[in-house]
């Protein structure tokens, strides 16, 4: 709504003057804004920049005119994977979307995001697939059925890394009776599958000394040898087990056949996978395991477009997804077919128009 001397005028490159006070570079369909003082003292200009900031999120958040809409992706803690990867599709479907901005949040995990979800505080959350099932069902850690929710695309295998400290005599999870060992931090879907890993050999939280350890806290108790034992849900290579093995000589145990199958019996969502030989410092061998899907879940209610949009990112710019991380390689939007509860109504359709 400025006039006069007072407009915004533009510079090459996508730079706008705001009279002689501020300048603004970016993209005003997203409010995706630099702020550069020019003439006036600091503190002016940071309140002239804010109240300028504000007004055209409001009047010019979109093309239509409109006040643009805020999304949110819930991810996980900036150490580890889903947050690069949630802030890489945020990025991509912003410059998509002419009336949406798309944020990729910090939170807990798969636990806070399938919350959240459930209370409309975001929009989008990555879930690990035995808190999506609890969440969705009512069962384990839910009192009541969260039915809104729906699988919108698949993310990359996580698969059980079980450690043992250099020496250790373990050779599996049924030895770690009576031992010390990290569950991961609480509440987080690490700490729910290490229950059913730990369950599916006769051993509960009262055989052992329990430690809910984040996954770095995990690596330096290893390498400090406070304790025996450590089950991480992580998707390969990563890098806790690159550290705990490369500066600790830390070992990588398997699941073996039998509670393989017993595991996929019991928990249907769960899927065998190979930890290839090499992958991390002194594995020689491949390591049998079993491991769960991440899933990129919404409510029902998400509108159909922007399931499109971020399908369409996946399938379409699988390439630049890897150069964010090389685990994007592994997601396979053919698991769609498998997903452990119900699609949102627009993946059907996608699914339907790309022949998968």
């Amino acid at each position: 709504g400025l006039v006069g001397e007072d407009a915004v005028a533009p510079r090459p490159g996508g730079e706008h003057i705001l009279g002689p006070f501020i300048s603004v570079r970016g993209r005003t369909a997203a409010g995706v804004l630099t702020l550069t003082p020019a003439t006036l003292p600091a503190r002016w200009s940071r309140i002239l920049g804010l109240l300028f900031v504000s007004s055209l999120l409001v009047g010019c958040g979109s093309e239509g005119g409109g006040p643009a809409r805020f999304m949110s992706i819930g991810t996980a803690g900036t150490g580890g994977i889903y947050y690069p990867l949630g802030g890489a599709l945020a990025n991509r479907l912003t410059l998509s979307d002419s009336v949406r901005q798309y944020t990729a949040e910090v939170t807990g995990g798969s636990v806070e995001n399938a919350n959240r979800l459930r209370e409309g505080q975001i929009d989008l959350g990555f879930v690990l697939a035995v808190t999506l099932v609890d969440a969705y069902n009512g069962s384990g850690d839910y009192d009541t059925p969260a039915q809104d929710l729906r699988v919108i695309a698949p993310l990359y295998p996580n698969l059980h890394h079980i450690l043992v400290p250099e020496g250790s005599e373990a050779t599996s999870v049924g030895d770690f009776r009576g031992q010390r060992v990290s569950v991961g931090s609480p509440g987080s879907g690490t700490e729910q599958v290490s229950r059913q890993l730990l369950s599916s050999f006769g051993i509960s939280y009262d055989d052992i000394e329990v430690r809910y350890l984040s996954f770095n806290e995990s690596a330096g108790a290893l390498n400090d040898r406070t304790i025996d034992g450590a089950i991480l849900s992580v998707g390969y290579p990563a890098a806790v087990a690159m550290e705990a093995t490369t500066t600790g000589g830390a070992q990588v145990l398997g699941v073996d056949a039998a509670k393989r199958a017993e595991l996929l019996e019991q928990y249907p969502f769960y899927g065998e996978y190979t930890i290839p030989a090499g992958t991390y410092a002194g594995q020689d061998e491949d390591v049998e395991t079993v491991g769960l899907l991440t899933w990129i879940v919404g409510n029902a209610s998400l509108p159909d477009e922007v399931v499109t949009a971020l399908l369409d990112i996946i399938h379409d710019e699988a390439a630049a997804l890897e150069q964010v991380h090389p685990i994007a390689a592994q997601i396979d939007l053919a698991e769609l077919r498998q997903a452990p509860i119900p699609l949102h109504p627009a993946v059907e359709s996608w699914l339907a128009t790309k022949g998968l």
